[in-house]
């Protein structure tokens, strides 16, 4: 089974909008097993459009089109789609009345234009899942199909969900389950770790039941994605077992996580376990780091708050005078934030200065108890980068501490 993508609206073209969708669109065709082998992108152009389609139903057997299904006079995929079948459009009444619902549900008037969401063309079928006013499509195509849906990312994600992996899989036969798992981690570089699971990597290549794939995701950590196919969920399971058992004795420390973990909430819940609570002082990273902490599930009973200073007067002034090496500065920075939050740990990231060879340098600390560390950063890229990298690498070191 192969299924091509087409992403429709001038607005990627033009890169007013970044198209995530068509990147997860491919994951959740992979981990189903159905095989992607194009995505494209085409504008609101009736021809174009037509064009891409037709290229599509020569080369695949199902086609995921995403966007163009709204109310105004540019959203035209459902009226190529009806072109490309050789049928007209038609009033679908229960559609149309879910519309109305909807605007009534919020206190508002419908405008009449939204009831061209509710014409699809003869034939289609509408799917189930409608979290919007765009109801989503399947249109048969002799043995191909066309699936429709709205551009809207949290819309399009739950008819893929419910209707089009499902069906898919029943359109191919496909009986295994496909599954992965993301090993996350942080302090090498992506061919650092190529070359460390080299071995590996050939042994699943010579005839192994999984494989091995690497994404570089800034201040997520770098992920080791493993994928395997199983006969069932418990065959897929222990297969998952036994490769993260083998990557974690090549990698060790550096896997600090899986799946949906951060470097955030990994730190957290360790000082969760231990009973100790976190403060944290930033200069440069300007609440970065904070708001990254505020976000996690154990903020609130260990995740006490942050001193934040961007002017370096103000900075001097909250530890008593302003001391020349950073390094210090940021020890008493991290002690400020500990003694003055009333913390059991302190963090800081202190002022950022030119590097040598571009860049920025940064000094950051962490104190805990009686132990302690500061140590300068040479990080490349520009001040949000520098935010990113000197946070997690200060988070990382602390989770180094505190296993």
């Amino acid at each position: 089974m192969r299924c091509e993508v087409i992403a429709v609206g001038t607005e990627l073209l033009l890169g007013q909008i970044v198209d995530t969708n068509s990147s997860w669109i491919g994951e959740q065709l992979a981990l189903a097993g159905i095989d992607t082998h194009y995505q494209t992108k085409v504008g609101d152009n009736t021809d174009r459009i037509a064009a891409s389609i037709e290229l599509a139903l020569s080369r695949s057997d199902a086609i995921i089109m995403c966007g163009g299904l709204g109310p105004t006079q540019d959203d035209i995929t459902r009226d190529v789609i009806a072109a490309v079948m050789g049928v007209e459009l038609v009033r679908d009444d229960m559609i149309a009345e879910r519309i109305r619902a909807m605007f009534e549900t919020r206190g508002r008037k419908m405008p009449q234009n939204n009831l061209r969401q509710a014409d699809v063309p003869e034939g289609v079928s509408t799917i189930a899942q409608m979290p919007g006013t765009a109801p989503g499509l399947v249109c048969p195509v002799g043995d191909q199909v066309i699936y429709a849906v709205p551009g809207v990312p949290s819309e399009m994600r739950t008819m893929m969900k419910g209707t089009i992996i499902p069906d898919l899989q029943a359109r191919s036969g496909e009986t295994a389950v496909i599954g992965s798992r993301v090993l996350r981690t942080w302090g090498h570089s992506e061919s650092g770790l190529a070359e460390m699971l080299g071995p590996r990597i050939a042994e699943l290549d010579e005839g192994g039941h999984a494989t091995l794939a690497f994404l570089a995701s800034g201040a997520e950590g770098l992920k080791v994605r493993v994928t395997a196919k199983a006969e069932d969920d418990a065959a897929l399971l222990a297969i998952l077992d036994a490769e993260e058992i083998l990557l974690r004795d090549v990698l060790g420390d550096l896997v600090f996580g899986l799946d949906d973990d951060t470097m955030e909430s990994v730190t957290l819940q360790l000082l969760a376990d231990k009973d100790m609570t976190l403060g944290v002082f930033e200069q440069a990273t300007g609440g970065y780091l904070s708001s990254r902490l505020a976000g996690q599930a154990a903020s609130d009973t260990v995740f006490l708050g942050s001193l934040i200073a961007g002017n370096p007067a103000l900075a001097d002034q909250l530890i008593g005078g302003g001391p020349a090496d950073p390094e210090e500065a940021a020890d008493l920075y991290a002690e400020a934030a500990r003694s003055q939050l009333g913390a059991d740990v302190g963090l800081a990231v202190g002022a950022a200065t030119p590097g040598d060879r571009g860049g920025l340098n940064v000094a950051v600390a962490w104190v805990m108890g009686d132990r302690g560390k500061s140590w300068s950063l040479s990080l490349p890229g520009d001040l949000d980068r520098m935010r990113q990298f000197s946070g997690i690498t200060l988070l990382n070191d602390l989770r180094l501490h505190l296993t």
